[in-house]
């Protein structure tokens, strides 16, 4: 197969993401419903849910655990926040699965696991999630929701076409069951396997995120750095394409702007405050500019 494409701002300039008219509503920029948190980690539904609306998402709703989530709603009061039964362990109780599958019709880009902690109740609770949605919004999976694709392959293949994967080298290690010394060593390899197997773009997160389609065609993005590897960097990504998704952007267009603008605003905060130490919650703020200045 061919090499990976650099991901840079022509390329990005010959695929420009949906405008939108002066004085259109916000229900013309799209919805995104966020489906995660957890006792221990709240956080990462709030990051998800702002990075979207910093995307250019119209609106977000966020549903995550019962005891968090008028929490969360005075955190972010641009978003609506659904409390939902909660496990034992305060996970999001996988019975809850048929209640949201109904909201998810309403909704244009969905993004289900970030900060969802047990991986067998959150592999429990998107399973039961995606037999129940029909096709609607574009989906994207992150974090413990992977754990569901390899016992979900009926169900994928109604949302086949809109479906993006975000793994780093160890979810994906246990996404395609090979050691992840085997990832890290060619993780295009790993990139193209997962979208293939799973009908999906899939985006390989790492120090050069690889993305790559199903029929194997791939792009590498070597922005970024090190700071960016940093708590809920991976919350912030999965939010920004859910916001081009919700704004009309099709997955593969949405995911190659959410690498490049993840990466360029991790360029932006190392010059500004150094490469290490900045924050994943920094991250959605610069978004906005650099959509601006590639947009022209």
């Amino acid at each position: 197969m061919s090499s990976p494409t650099p991901i840079t701002p022509e390329l990005l300039r010959s695929m420009p993401l949906p405008s939108h008219a002066e004085g259109a509503d916000k229900n013309s920029r799209g919805r995104v419903l966020v489906i995660g948190g957890s006792v221990e980690v709240p956080g990462a539904a709030l990051l998800t849910g702002e990075s979207a609306l910093r995307a250019g998402a119209g609106k977000v709703q966020l549903a995550t655990v019962r005891s968090m989530a008028a929490q969360l709603a005075l955190a972010m009061p641009e978003a609506r926040v659904t409390g939902l039964a909660e496990t034992p362990e305060g996970d999001i109780d996988p019975t809850e699965a048929g209640r949201l599958a109904h909201r998810c019709g309403g909704c244009d880009a969905l993004v289900v696991g970030p900060g969802m902690m047990e991986i067998e109740t959150a592999r429990q609770f998107t399973s039961g999630l995606l037999a129940e949605v029909a096709t609607g919004p574009a989906l994207v999976l992150d974090a413990a929701a992977l754990a569901a694709l390899p016992g979900s392959r009926e169900a994928l293949r109604r949302h086949a076409g809109c479906l993006i994967l975000t793994p780093h080298a160890t979810e994906m290690a246990h996404l395609l069951d090979w050691p992840e010394a085997r990832v890290t060593a060619d993780p295009l390899a790993a990139g193209r396997e997962a979208a293939m197997r799973f009908g999906a773009v899939v985006d390989m997160k790492g120090g050069c995120s690889h993305v790559v389609t199903p029929d194997g065609k791939a792009w590498l993005c070597g922005r970024g750095n090190v700071g960016l590897a940093t708590s809920g960097s991976g919350d912030t990504l999965a939010g920004i394409i859910a916001g081009l998704l919700a704004r009309g952007a099709v997955p593969l267009a949405a995911t190659l702007w959410g690498v490049f603008l993840h990466a360029e605003a991790g360029e932006r905060l190392a010059r500004a405050r150094g490469p290490v130490g900045y924050l994943a919650r920094e991250i959605p703020g610069e978004v906005p500019g650099i959509m601006a200045s590639l947009l022209g």
